[in-house]
């Protein structure tokens, strides 16, 4: 492990420029074969995602990054990752780098947990014996109980989220990367993240992290960095930073414009939409053991309501909206849903990564039953709502999970179904596009349609959701009152956190006796 001076940088980032094209290339011939069979001819062009980056960051700090979905945060990392080579420019990086750049990145779906851990750590260059002695640490701070035995396969995104900044934090890396890897987490760990990422700093090192929690930048991190439309509009103190970021990034009110958080109207229907009786769904882990992740789950939804589903991660959240969506089969019980269902269930799926954004409205309107003729009737409205009219001719595999993010909900409401399944995609979106999201739920709601939410977002839960269903151990713990359900349920995280560090006190008081 190499040794910095105080005064000596761990980045030095200097008129860096970075520039995607979107000429067609051998990879995207299924982007030209998809023009053709649509009829659409594409100017080539090439856009700066990074225009004269300047900055340099030491040890000890944690840099925030905030700005807007498209802005620049994600190709930044990646220069910083030596993933991408700056056109411009150049980058100076001292020191071992760890990475968590998206969810999943570097997992295998079919191996476990644990495997993967393994897999992560040889590949960072680390020995079997190096990962053997951290091992017990990363399963500890995951806190995946069993699951850490289980194929990734059935993890939800949050665990995902939770093995990732497990193993990039705990192999002990010079500078820690990490790209809205914390939006999943649920409160706990968010909170046990924030503590480690302090703790990585205080042993002389570095932590880069990119997030739209604009209260996590300021309270966790020593600098922050706003970018917008690929330059450095800020950099330094958080709480400064932050507001001139809030103040750009929060449009004008109008006197009849639905903002953000406003409180929903309670216009519920009468008629049943959704209807779920005693549903259980079992994974087959192997020939002798089952998982259930549902358990005799019973609830109904009516047409105008906005239903958060909450609890922690590997809860069932997710396994419920793939249930609901009929992705997975429920193993017992009855799922009745009345009218068109939109679904969407985590940044980017169903996207084509070698087509671009245009190509890919195509194709998921297609997929969603709609003709050509009316899917070019909405593309402008779905790029327009999705703010991406810059980027709508570049190929996806180019997008931030928050670009991604924005572009799913925008096609996937522009259909207008009846009920719209949302599983934590709204976790990457920037300051404005949910106050726009916000306001198109709900705008659904006064159409009398249904809408579910998959969320960690308490704040949206009490504002926003007309009722809260808490899942907990694939059970319902709680279906009620919105504000009653987050009340419930953060209780119940105070309650287990100080279980957390009751058990941490007692194996630190067995270890010291048996040391004496």
């Amino acid at each position: 492990m190499l040794e910095f001076t105080k005064d000596q940088p761990l980045i030095d980032a200097h008129n860096v420029g970075l520039k995607f094209s979107t000429n067609r290339k051998r990879e995207d011939t299924k982007s030209l074969v998809y023009d053709f069979l649509l009829g659409v001819t594409k100017k080539e062009s090439e856009f700066w995602a990074l225009k004269c980056i300047n900055f340099k960051a030491f040890k000890g700090e944690i840099i925030g990054i905030i700005g807007s979905n498209g802005a620049g945060k994600t190709t930044l990392c990646r220069v910083v990752s030596k993933l991408f080579r700056p056109d411009t420019g150049y980058i100076d990086v001292k020191g071992e780098i760890s990475a968590l750049l998206s969810l999943g990145t570097g997992f295998n779906k079919e191996l476990s947990g644990k495997e993967n851990i393994y897999l992560n750590g040889m590949m960072l260059g680390f020995s079997k014996k190096e990962i053997d002695r951290l091992y017990p640490e990363i399963v500890d701070f995951a806190d995946l109980g069993k699951f850490i035995d289980y194929p990734i396969k059935y993890y939800s995104k949050g665990m995902k989220a939770r093995l990732g900044f497990s193993i990039a934090s705990m192999l002990e890396p010079e500078i820690l990367v990490l790209d809205e890897a914390l939006s999943t987490g649920d409160l706990s760990f968010k909170e046990r993240a924030a503590r480690k990422m302090r703790q990585i700093v205080n042993n002389a090192k570095m932590v880069l992290i990119v997030s739209h929690e604009i209260d996590f930048i300021k309270n966790n991190c020593t600098k922050a960095m706003w970018i917008k439309d690929g330059t450095v509009k800020a950099f330094g103190d958080p709480g400064k930073v932050a507001e001139q970021y809030i103040l750009a990034a929060t449009p004008p009110k109008k006197k009849k414009s639905i903002v953000s958080l406003k409180e929903t109207e309670r216009k519920i229907g009468k008629e049943t939409i959704i209807k779920v009786s005693g549903i259980g769904y079992k994974y087959r882990l192997n020939k002798k053991e089952d998982f259930w992740a549902l358990k005799n789950i019973s609830f109904t939804v009516k047409r105008g309501e906005v239903v958060g589903i909450i609890g922690h991660n590997g809860a069932g959240k997710s396994t419920l909206c793939k249930v609901l969506c009929k992705i997975n089969k429920a193993d017992e019980g009855s799922v009745e849903i009345n009218g068109q269902v939109a679904a969407l269930l985590s940044f980017g799926a169903g996207f084509n990564k070698q087509l671009s954004g245009g190509d890919n409205i195509y194709l998921n309107g297609l997929m969603l039953g709609l003709p050509k003729k009316r899917i070019t009737m909405l593309y402008d409205d779905i790029v327009k709502f999705a703010g991406l009219e810059k980027f709508i001719d570049t190929p996806v595999k180019y997008y931030s999970s928050g670009m991604r993010s924005k572009l799913g909900f925008s096609i996937a409401t522009m259909v207008e179904p009846d009920v719209f399944i949302i599983d934590e995609a709204l976790s990457a979106g920037d300051l404005s596009f949910y106050e726009k999201a916000s306001g198109r739920i709900q705008e659904m709601i006064s159409a009398s349609r249904a809408v579910m939410v998959v969320t960690h977002s308490m704040g949206f839960v009490e504002k926003v959701c007309t009722r809260a269903i808490w899942l907990e151990k694939g059970q319902v713990k709680f279906d009620g009152d919105a504000k009653e359900a987050v009340k419930r349920y953060r209780e119940n995280a105070k309650k287990l956190k100080k279980q957390e560090k009751q058990v941490k006190n007692r194996q630190w008081k067995s270890n010291n006796s048996r040391r004496r």
